[in-house]
């Protein structure tokens, strides 16, 4: 969808489904024109620009700001129209500066690109390493009792009864979550261990279901504590039990990296003296999203009158016929 097909689209949404509220409710239809036309307006002129800096489609950056757009009042929405610089402009709309990133849509669309920081973590798979041995170091949990495990930033788990050097996750700085081999060792009685961030709430679910003088393990991801504690893990026990972790991979919470870019191919038009034409650059590679259309004129008197969406149009006005070359940048999110 071009840039004029997603200010209609969002001028005409504003007309059904979303109420305003009292004090943006336009009481004539001339009022209700105008707030189209602001709206209209506000998306021609900034839609590029949130495109570009804050690589968010603009029509979805328009269905973000649907409902600001209908319920603002309309001498706010005169203001924001008549701006000069975005920040004016989006802290006129949202009622806080650019810079406040809770309270700018834009900046939440470009949080949800790039991952849920409680949801799309990435997974790091490590040699399996115990960090937890009872037997060795604490001694026995005890009944209706918990224990406080310490995962990150650690040097060597031999105070934990683990192995003495880092397992490949004490230097990997604070992450979201472990994969742990838990195995319950001759608890006292039929029970459970649950494990949980440190100090959190303890869940219902159990993680290890064991019988009296049971040897018994189980496969767990647990959420971890990110806070400034040692200990980012709390391990409750029903029966009084040894325990022993053995760590086996870490989710750490996504992060942003430098977009992986690359130009397509060039397609080459040869236009005649005096004519226009069309030149169509080869498409985008699967999971590649085009961020711009690149145009080549061979002679300086075939100037661009159009160019978008990997087309570039142009108009020869030189005696003789001439090469519109067209290509386009295509680029990706690589991931961490």
């Amino acid at each position: 969808m071009n840039l004029k097909a997603t200010a209609l689209s969002i001028t005409v949404l504003l007309a059904s489904a979303v109420p305003m509220s009292p004090q943006a409710a336009d009481k004539d239809p001339v009022a209700r024109t105008e707030r189209g036309q602001l709206v209209h307006d506000i998306v021609m002129k900034w839609g590029p620009h949130v495109q570009e800096a804050y690589r968010v489609k603009i029509s979805s950056w328009t269905t973000d700001m649907r409902e600001t757009f209908a319920r603002i009042p309309i001498a706010n929405l005169r203001e924001a129209a008549a701006a000069t610089n975005f920040e004016q402009m989006n802290e006129v709309l949202t009622g806080a500066p650019t810079s406040n990133a809770a309270a700018v849509k834009v900046v939440a669309s470009v949080e949800k690109a790039l991952g849920d920081a409680a949801n799309d973590l990435v997974y790091v798979p490590v040699t399996p390493c115990r960090i937890l041995d009872t037997r060795v170091a604490g001694g026995m949990i005890g009944a209706d009792s918990t224990r406080h495990v310490d995962v990150s930033a650690v040097t060597n788990f031999a105070f934990q009864g683990g192995d003495s050097s880092n397992c490949g996750i004490g230097d990997a700085g604070s992450f979201a979550a472990v994969a742990v081999n838990f195995t319950v060792v001759t608890p006292s009685a039929a029970g459970y261990i649950t494990a949980f961030p440190y100090l959190g709430t303890r869940p219902l679910a159990a993680t290890v279901n064991y019988t009296a003088g049971d040897i018994r393990g189980n496969l767990a991801i647990v959420r971890l504590d990110q806070g400034a504690s040692a200990s980012e893990m709390s391990v409750y026990s029903y029966a009084q039990t040894h325990l022993v972790a053995d760590v086996v991979g870490y989710f750490t919470n996504p992060q942003a990296t430098a977009l992986q870019c690359i130009s397509t191919a060039t397609s080459n038009t040869q236009v005649n003296a005096g004519a226009t034409s069309n030149s169509v650059a080869p498409a985008c590679p699967a999971g590649y999203t085009q961020t711009a259309t690149n145009c080549q004129s061979s002679t300086w008197q075939m100037p661009f009158v159009f160019f978008t969406d990997g087309v570039c149009s142009a108009q020869n006005n030189s005696a003789v016929s001439a090469t519109l070359r067209a290509s386009r940048t295509c680029c990706r999110v690589p991931g961490r």
